[in-house]
């Protein structure tokens, strides 16, 4: 399968980052691009610079998503759209899940709900889920965040179930650190956040996720890239820890004898 086996594409979360990179990358393939985010104006610049189409919907609009899905077949679907609220479970509050589970989740399901039928039918389409190593790996402060990623993970294997003996490849995208603005968008606008995240670190770019995904949709036929980890040379995952507690357990009472 090369790319002149495809004509149109949507990618969520287009405006900026990586959702933007995609874009480039698939028009170069002179793909028709549908680029849908909530920023009207960055969205309106990227269509200048790129010919993609744009479409300022927000990806928990559903009665838009299915009125743009019925108008128009897509043959390469790429979720990108996601946020994060990041904090421990225990201090999370009803927004903070709701806003992650209606962006980073429930939007994906409605979109592979609206578009991978009609791949099926057509015997030919490609999904790419951009999920996380948040929906693989454990580190602190993320709960919801990883909870919605590796829903993402579990939903990229059973789509290849679910339109299995049809040509139509899914492809789970799992990014580490990427030098993007996502930081700032999540942690706030503040030179200390750049410092923090991005600044003196060897990082991937936006653009070589979008690589990434381009050689997987220009993979022969015959191959289905299921699964891609992205992440900087000098990043890992894991690490064991231990605590102490703050209170040492009560001495267990004598057998025998009441307290």
């Amino acid at each position: 399968m090369s790319f002149s086996d495809y004509r149109t594409a949507l990618v969520t979360g287009a405006s900026s980052g990586i959702g933007a990179a995609i874009v480039e990358r698939l028009r170069r393939e002179n793909i028709e691009v549908h680029a849908l985010a909530r920023s009207a104006e960055p969205l309106q610049k990227l269509a200048e610079k790129t010919g993609c189409i744009p479409h300022v919907i927000d990806v928990t609009n559903r009665a838009a998503l299915a009125e743009l899905t019925a108008r128009i077949e897509f043959d390469i679907l790429v979720n990108n759209a996601g946020v994060d609220r990041p904090k421990k479970f225990l201090e999370a509050d009803e927004g903070d899940i709701d806003l992650l589970v209606d962006v980073n989740l429930r939007a994906v399901l409605h979109l592979c709900r609206m578009v991978v039928p009609g791949m099926v039918a057509r015997d030919n389409g490609h999904v790419i889920n951009i999920s996380s190593i948040a929906g693989a790996y454990n580190f602190g402060g993320n709960s919801s965040y990883h909870a919605t990623k590796a829903a993402v993970s579990m939903l990229s294997n059973q789509l290849r179930l679910d339109a299995f003996g049809k040509r139509v490849r899914v492809t789970e995208i799992c990014p580490g650190r990427v030098a993007t603005n996502i930081f700032a968008h999540v942690h706030g606008d503040d030179p200390s956040i750049r410092e923090r995240f991005i600044d003196g670190f060897e990082l991937p770019q936006a653009a070589d996720i979008a690589e990434a995904i381009a050689f997987a949709i220009a993979a022969p036929i015959a191959v289905n890239i299921g699964h891609m980890e992205i992440t900087p040379t000098l990043q890992v995952m894991g690490g064991l820890q231990t605590a102490k507690p703050a209170t040492p357990l009560a001495a267990p009472s004598p057998k025998g004898l009441k307290p």
